[in-house]
């Protein structure tokens, strides 16, 4: 066996942890890591929770202000987060901030709803997210202080880990998904991405500044019936409570969710708006099969409405689900403006084709949520990607590198991923949030 080394060095309270070269399991077998030529495997912990196996670590989310400070959000839950301090009902958020472009933080503010995304309008944050209803809150200060939050909607149910933002002629676009029904298993199948817009110089904690685009919930427009030679769904499951495929590993009806908002600027693409009014949606796949995304499109009209609807191939033929490495789970999109390319990091699957009661114990639920190695890609046209590297794996797989948000700072893309060690309960159940820096990533372009 290779030896396994690690250097951890101390920072203000804050571990940096750079994991040396050793072999490692994964559930597809031995991993030679001194094989593997990672983009960025060392790490900064950004947090980590106090009770690895009662506090789990999720939703990762960051930002840039202007001036160069770097926003972090996360959200803690889990049996025990309720007995944090500050904590309320089932947990908390910490907001956090960087002057020193990753490498210490201090937390600026607690907040109590989840899968909050931080986000710069004009001259202030944001950070948005949901408890039940959409809630936000706003600094003027870039984070050194903080409103109190603020409730968009009144009695509706949203979901959405936090993704990308998008903008054009002076507005922000983004997706929340509200939840339509309640079902007896999760819930992708009946959730409806809903493109959000406002101007970037209005107050967003105001819900007059927002328009909302019109919903599509999955299963009223995709029959699943009519989905075969595609292999979709991958399982079958109960369209109401879902199937149990083995102990511990339950499938749920088919769906979209945990969107990304994209807008296709090269006129030579068959999906070119030339009048810049129309917004493609690239969502989590829901099917139990791999590298697939789910796709729909907004489209604005002449009077500021925006309907949602899919999109169509040359043939006529709506296309539902689209190819994307990584799209069975949540997957972060940024453009950059100098290469004018998109860049994508996902989660890498090798096995996803094992029998679900013979998957490895450390292994979370069905086959394809295999989370402890991220991917990077980019691409021209968000159909093609193409392979950049490996970000960074677990040394086992339930030390997850998963539902990670990524943005640019300068030369270098940054990645926070919702992680593990070997203390954490699960590959979903982390205990760390990790920021990796891929340095001079516009470098990988061939």
């Amino acid at each position: 066996m290779v030896p396994r080394t690690q250097t951890c060095l101390v920072v203000l309270g804050l571990s940096l942890v750079f994991p040396g070269l050793a072999a490692g399991e994964s559930a597809a077998g031995p991993v030679d890591r001194s094989a593997v030529r990672f983009l960025a495997d060392e790490y900064i912990t950004v947090y980590r929770s106090p009770d690895p196996t009662g506090v789990f670590c999720y939703s990762p989310g960051i930002a840039r202000c202007p001036n160069g400070r770097l926003v972090a959000t996360l959200t803690l839950g889990g049996p025990e987060a309720r007995n944090l301090p500050g904590a309320k009902g089932h947990g908390k958020g910490i907001i956090l901030t960087s002057d020193d472009h990753g490498i210490t933080w201090t937390p600026r503010h607690e907040f109590h709803f989840v899968h909050a995304r931080p986000f710069v309008a004009g001259q202030s944050l944001y950070v948005l997210g949901h408890r039940g209803d959409l809630k936000v809150l706003r600094s003027d200060d870039w984070g050194e202080t903080w409103s109190e939050t603020v409730d968009l909607t009144s009695g509706q149910r949203w979901h959405q880990a936090p993704s990308n933002v998008h903008y054009a002629r002076g507005n922000i676009y983004l997706v929340m998904e509200r939840v339509a029904a309640k079902l007896g298993a999760w819930e992708p199948s009946v959730m409806a991405p809903v493109l959000m817009r406002a101007r970037v110089t209005d107050d967003l904690t105001q819900r007059s500044s927002w328009t909302f685009a019109s919903e599509l919930v999955f299963r009223d427009i995709v029959d699943e019936d009519k989905l075969d030679y595609f292999g979709v769904p991958f399982f079958k499951a109960d369209r109401e409570k879902g199937t149990v495929l083995a102990r511990g590993r339950k499938v749920a009806p088919i769906g979209w969710c945990e969107t990304n908002v994209v807008q296709i600027l090269d006129s030579n693409h068959y999906w070119f708006d030339p009048a810049g009014r129309t917004f493609h949606l690239f969502m989590r796949a829901h099917t139990g099969g791999t590298s697939f995304a789910a796709l729909a499109k907004v489209v604005e009209g002449e009077d500021g409405t925006m309907t949602t609807q899919l999109e169509k191939m040359p043939s006529g033929r709506f296309a539902a689900f689209v190819p994307l490495p990584g799209g069975q789970l949540k997957f972060h999109i940024v453009r950059d403006e100098q290469t004018r390319l998109h860049w994508l990091v996902s989660n890498q699957a090798t096995d996803s084709m094992t029998r679900a009661e013979r998957l490895p114990a450390d292994r979370f639920a069905i086959p394809n949520q295999e989370r402890h190695r991220l991917q990077l890609h980019f691409s021209k046209n968000c159909v093609d990607w193409v392979f950049a590297g490996l970000v960074t794996t677990g040394k086992s797989a339930k030390q997850a590198r998963n539902y990670a948000s990524m943005v640019i700072d300068g030369e270098d893309l940054l990645i926070l991923s919702r992680s593990g060690d070997e203390n954490a309960k699960s590959a979903h159940d982390g205990n760390l949030i990790t920021l990796h820096r891929v340095r001079e990533f516009r470098k990988l372009v061939y």
